[in-house]
């Protein structure tokens, strides 16, 4: 572990930090940002001829300026993760990210000066220019960080970018307090924030070695990639893994490249698309970014007295177990993790919708919506939330692959946004039942991963496709 591979891996996944924080910055301020949008609003819909009217602002545009807010994001992700193949391949895995990080500092000066123009304009199209930049780091950073890393840490190094993930979600939420950056004055500073993360991870990123296997691999450059090699690891001897280049590329060239139209139509890839799918619906329609988007609302109808504590909490509770996550898919396999985790959400979100149905009648029934929550948010990390972004890839073979997470990604993405804008619609439609919808869907979920999802720890393509035609 040299400190150029720690400089390289720890500027890459800042990129992931980024994302985390623009998952949880929402949440905390939302009814301060609210407040505000309710008075931009009111001034450009009052008449000029009778200012002292007060038409007040319905409640159904300022909804759908906040459900905008927070789903806006997704769409710059949903719509920027297909590129994430060409824009590597054709600047080079550190390149690409350096020219992408241009996109994370605009979004975050647009959200940052909000309240010097249409605010709620500019923060949906901050979100959605962030969220662009987040989409093709989200691909590019993980892409990265295992062509740069040695094999025996590529596990440990590559679970990297889901602890970057949750550790941005929890000081977002840790600056949204009311004292520090979540108050009336301060709250266009809390958004554009992670614009600091972007300039570090821009000038880190010029102190670090190009991709030894890209520049190998795609390039030909074998003395580069020899360079590259002995900055990345040391002393040591780059023959080696060279020789591994070698053979990864002639493997590579034996197998033809797959495109996104001919992983549909092939009935070869039938199944292992339909699983690759379905984790990813499974990861964001599981109900848990209806959590970290809008707990501080559910904290509240629970009767918590100070909610943004509880929301931190969660935070906290996630960063842990993320932790612990890393050290448990190593040992156990990633199908029972997967099952274990749907399960336990299942039982937590029936949980916390009796929690929440009952607590007119009975006080302490806040309580149990309280536990329910962290315990989904545990159970999230266990199985459904690191598991999704790396089985794809070993779902399939080199030639599939890249389509795969291509279109793996884009479906993360869509339903991310689905769950961001309609939720607060739903929530106010359904009340404390709202969790019901989830708990049917994580019942779906598991029997879909009971009977379709196979074990793929360390077993090779040839064994996977055994398990589907089985």
């Amino acid at each position: 572990l040299t400190g150029t591979l720690v400089l390289s891996v720890f500027a890459a996944v800042l990129g992931f930090f980024q994302y985390g924080y623009s998952l949880g910055v929402i949440n905390a301020p939302q009814k301060v940002i609210e407040a505000h949008y309710g008075r931009v609003t009111e001034a450009t819909l009052a008449p000029e001829d009778d200012p002292g009217e007060d038409l007040g602002t319905s409640s159904h545009i300022l909804t759908m300026y906040w459900s905008l807010s927070v789903s806006m994001f997704a769409v710059g992700g949903m719509v920027s993760s297909f590129t994430v193949g060409w824009i590597g391949d054709r600047l080079g895995r550190v390149k690409a990210m350096l020219v992408v990080n241009i996109l994370s500092i605009i979004g975050n000066l647009l959200m940052g000066l909000a309240k010097f123009g249409p605010s709620h304009m500019l923060i949906i199209a901050g979100r959605a220019v962030t969220g662009l930049y987040c989409g093709l780091s989200s691909g590019l950073v993980p892409m990265y960080v295992s062509e740069v890393s040695p094999t025996a840490l590529r596990g440990a190094l590559g679970t990297l970018h889901q602890l970057a993930i949750v550790t941005g979600i929890l000081i977002s939420q840790v600056l949204g307090l009311d004292f520090l950056l979540g108050n009336d004055e301060m709250w266009p500073l809390l958004l554009g924030l992670s614009g600091v993360a972007a300039l570090l991870q821009f000038f880190l990123l010029l102190l670090c070695p190009e991709s030894p296997r890209y520049l190998y691999i795609k390039l030909g450059k074998v003395e580069e990639a020899k360079k590259s090699l002995k900055r990345l690891r040391g002393n040591c001897d780059p023959m080696k893994e060279i020789a591994e280049m070698e053979k990864e590329k002639q493997e590579a060239a034996s197998e033809k490249k797959v495109s996104i139209r001919q992983l549909f139509t092939s009935s070869k890839y039938k199944q292992a698309v339909i699983v690759a799918l379905m984790v990813q619906i499974s990861q964001q329609f599981s109900g848990i970014n209806a959590i970290f988007y809008y707990s501080t609302n559910i904290f509240e109808r629970a009767g918590v007295d100070q909610p943004v504590y509880a929301t931190i909490g969660v935070g906290v509770v996630n960063t842990v177990f993320t932790v612990i996550s890393v050290f448990l898919v190593e040992k156990a396999g990633r199908r029972s993790l997967f099952l274990a985790g749907l399960m336990g959400m299942l039982i937590s979100a029936v949980a916390m919708t009796v929690g929440l149905a009952l607590l007119s009648k009975f006080a302490w029934m806040s309580y149990v919506s309280m536990i329910a929550i962290f315990l989904f948010v545990i159970f999230f990390e266990v199985g459904p939330g690191p598991i999704p972004w790396f089985i794809v890839a070993e779902l399939f073979s080199q030639g599939p692959r890249p389509a795969a997470i291509a279109t793996a990604g884009f479906c993360n993405w869509a339903c991310n946004f689905i769950v961001g804008m309609c939720f607060q619609y739903i929530a106010d439609l359904c009340g404390p039942y709202v969790f019901v919808i989830f708990a049917a869907l994580l019942l779906i979920f598991f029997l879909f991963a009971y009977f379709k999802v196979p074990e793929t720890k360390g077993k090779s393509f040839e064994e996977i496709a055994a398990v589907f035609r089985r």
